[in-house]
């Protein structure tokens, strides 16, 4: 028995790189989708279908599994209807008019800057530790972007409005992240999903129809296709890797993977949109790969070696390096 306990163990295959590589694959081509979503549709209405038929097909999913709803108590299913207003319909409200007036690459660059800010309130609300390897990481991580930001806004091609709606938009996620892992709320991530998208929907209808004309649609495939991305890879699946890396890793090590972003979103821009990368571009991934890497990196602690009692949750509190566990 032992040996088979051993074996089992040794066998047993990690998901996290597998959850880490399609997280990043999938939020980085949704500013592809969402680029070509505003071409052909208002971005408020656009976002206000997309909320509320991917919340409409999780929770309908889940109308048949009691069990799964009997976990989920109503301080729970507010606090997930508050996440939704920053993660979803603040976010992406805010990113999306953007997206009218700045590249898909530019916006994505933009967003992925998450990491800094998050980094620096979950030391100060969240208890998580920043430290010198970290700090250098982030600001790796940020001088990287910030090369390339420079590099485009120089170019003449992105407007200043759109940037600042894409930076209104890095806040709130910024926001909905630190108060996922400040409120930690309890039982289906699935239903809470669900239940985000939901209350974006709600909260963002009546603004849409408000301040924007259906008239402005223009039926495409390619709006179909792009529409049909951001409710299935963007809202549902992308969300729900989103929440578990927070949870597995620590709101400062998954933010990190956002500075993944610019590369993909540029080379997802250049193959889909033909959106031009120029080398200088290119130039700006060095730091942000080193600084992802410091960041990320896991740390030997020689103090828990001493004591291999300690339990891997106990030491997941004490570090937000994603391979603690």
């Amino acid at each position: 028995m032992t040996l088979s306990a051993s074996a089992t163990t040794t066998t047993r295959f990690n998901t996290l790189p597998l959850a880490i590589t399609l997280f990043c694959l999938l939020w980085s081509f949704a500013f592809i989708a969402g680029k070509i979503g505003v071409t052909d549709c208002p971005p408020l209405i656009l976002l206000a279908a997309r909320f509320s038929l991917a919340g409409l097909l999780i929770l309908g999913v889940f109308a048949f599994r009691r069990e799964a709803w009997q976990q989920l108590s109503w301080r729970e299913a507010a606090m997930f209807a508050i996440l939704g207003l920053a993660n979803n319909a603040l976010y992406l409200g805010l990113g999306y008019t953007g997206l009218k007036s700045v590249s898909a690459g530019l916006g994505g660059l933009i967003v992925s800057a998450n990491p800094v800010f998050t980094a620096a309130l979950a030391a100060l609300l969240l208890g998580e530790t920043m430290t010198w390897r970290k700090a250098a990481g982030l600001l790796l991580g940020i001088a990287g972007v910030a090369f390339i930001v420079w590099h485009r806004m120089s170019l003449g091609t992105d407007s200043l409005h759109g940037v600042l709606f894409t930076f209104a938009s890095l806040a709130s996620i910024v926001a909905g992240t630190i108060l996922f892992k400040l409120f930690a709320p309890k039982g289906s991530l699935w239903i809470g999903n669900g239940i985000q998208n939901l209350a974006a929907g709600i909260v963002l209808a009546p603004i849409a129809f408000t301040f924007a004309d259906v008239h402005d649609i223009v039926p495409s495939l390619r709006l179909v296709g792009a529409f049909a991305f951001l409710v299935l890879g963007g809202s549902i699946f992308a969300y729900m890797l989103w929440f578990h890396l927070l949870k597995v890793c620590g709101a400062t090590a998954a933010s990190a993977y956002h500075f993944l972003m610019p590369p993909l979103a540029m080379l997802f821009a250049y193959l889909v949109l033909g959106e031009h990368v120029a080398f200088r571009d290119l130039l700006g991934i060095v730091p942000v790969a080193l600084g992802i890497y410091l960041v990320t990196r896991p740390v030997v602690n020689a103090q828990a070696e001493a004591n291999p009692s300690r339990t891997p949750a106990t030491q997941s509190n004490r570090s937000s390096a994603p391979w603690r566990r």
